[in-house]
């Protein structure tokens, strides 16, 4: 037994362009998400009351948002690349 947090990035979009390309940065407590950074949003947004609490912290950051803006691209748009080429290839 015992508590567990967890972090999810993951990338949605349905081709490589990066106008189709969201990045989403899930913040999970106990199976939980209480928070959540979009690219689509370009901030923060807390689910449950510390969630709200911390998204609010986090959005006072400028240097927390600019590295949530910045993956969109350099983790998204880079393993999207990689991917489309290997379905291509496969297809």
């Amino acid at each position: 037994d015992g508590f567990l947090e967890f972090f999810v990035d993951r990338c949605v979009f349905n081709s490589t362009d990066l106008k189709d390309i969201e990045y989403i940065y899930s913040t999970y407590y106990n199976k939980l998400e209480f928070a959540r950074f979009s690219s689509s949003v370009g901030k923060f947004v807390g689910y449950t009351e510390y969630g709200v609490k911390q998204a609010d912290y986090w959005n006072k950051d400028p240097s927390v948002l600019a590295v949530r803006k910045t993956l969109k691209e350099s983790y998204c748009k880079h393993n999207i690349d990689i991917e489309y080429q290997a379905a291509l290839t496969k297809s």
